[in-house]
């Protein structure tokens, strides 16, 4: 499982109904596509942040100017590809503004990045196929 998370600056009552009207599910767990799931984590009665290293929060606060309490949880299954997934549950979530972190890289991507194709030390964001290919052990 592949993990997206996204911190749109719109309020969490606003990401819900956005999350309501474009996916299935509800009642703070959604689907989307085939094999993409979609929670909303909370830092106070969730395990947002838990297992983040402290570079990145402070990354993440820099780009927001401020600490989120909650975020977008997007987990995709490695049985598909999922980055048009992903992308387009970017551009709903993040149009007003608000940053994404991937698996792969240590960035804070806005939608803006995430469009362009930007690369940040060669990788755009959800790119795991570079990134693998980078990390992957040569064979003997």
């Amino acid at each position: 499982m592949r993990t997206v998370f996204m911190f749109p600056v719109a309020d969490r009552a606003d990401t819900v109904a956005c999350l309501n009207q474009h996916l299935a599910g509800g009642d703070g767990s959604w689907t989307f596509a085939e094999r993409v799931y979609v929670l909303i984590d909370d830092e106070e009665t969730g395990c947002l942040f838990r297992d983040w290293e402290p570079d990145d929060l402070a990354l993440l606060e820099a780009a927001l100017g401020y600490h989120p309490t909650w975020a977008v949880q997007v987990d995709i299954s490695g049985r598909i590809d999922g980055t048009a997934e992903v992308r387009h549950l970017a551009t709903l979530l993040l149009r007003r503004g608000g940053v994404a972190f991937d698996d792969y890289s240590e960035h804070a991507w806005t939608l803006q990045e995430i469009e362009a194709g930007t690369a940040i030390e060669g990788l755009s964001f959800f790119d795991f196929p570079t990134y693998y290919e980078r990390h992957r052990r040569p064979t003997a």
